[in-house]
């Protein structure tokens, strides 16, 4: 069995999200956007609407309910202080609906499954 640093499995966990989402149509606009507040996994667009995706990768252990559990009210808080700061510098993109999502993310082994995806998970 391969051992995954912390790091890499969360980008391995955002790399499967974001190959889901191209394939429904959505296009990734960002993935791991920062500023002085946080980071943002990744940002989609379609025509309508602009989507923050946090995404939370856990192994078949976990203590969290699969990550559900660590997205606090102060992340939460934290993730619509970040896009926020998105877009004032994507002022183009503020007329369209936006939306948080959660993608939890299952790995075992080397072998990575979307576990669950949570469209509007919480309202800014």
């Amino acid at each position: 069995m391969t051992k995954f640093m912390t790091k890499e499995v969360g980008d391995l966990g955002e790399i499967l999200v974001a190959q889901l989402l191209q394939a429904n149509g959505w296009k990734i606009l960002e993935t791991q956007w920062r500023c002085r507040w946080g980071e943002l996994d990744l940002i989609a667009c379609d025509r309508q609407s602009l989507l923050f995706i946090e995404v939370k990768t856990r192994g078949d252990r976990n203590w969290d309910a699969d990550g559900s559990l660590a997205i606090t009210s102060k992340k939460q808080a934290k993730l619509v202080k970040t896009a926020s700061i998105f877009l004032s510098h994507y002022p183009h993109l503020a007329t369209l609906a936006c939306r948080f999502d959660v993608a939890l993310v299952r790995r075992t082994g080397s072998s990575f499954c979307l576990q669950n995806y949570i469209e509007q998970a919480f309202v800014a």
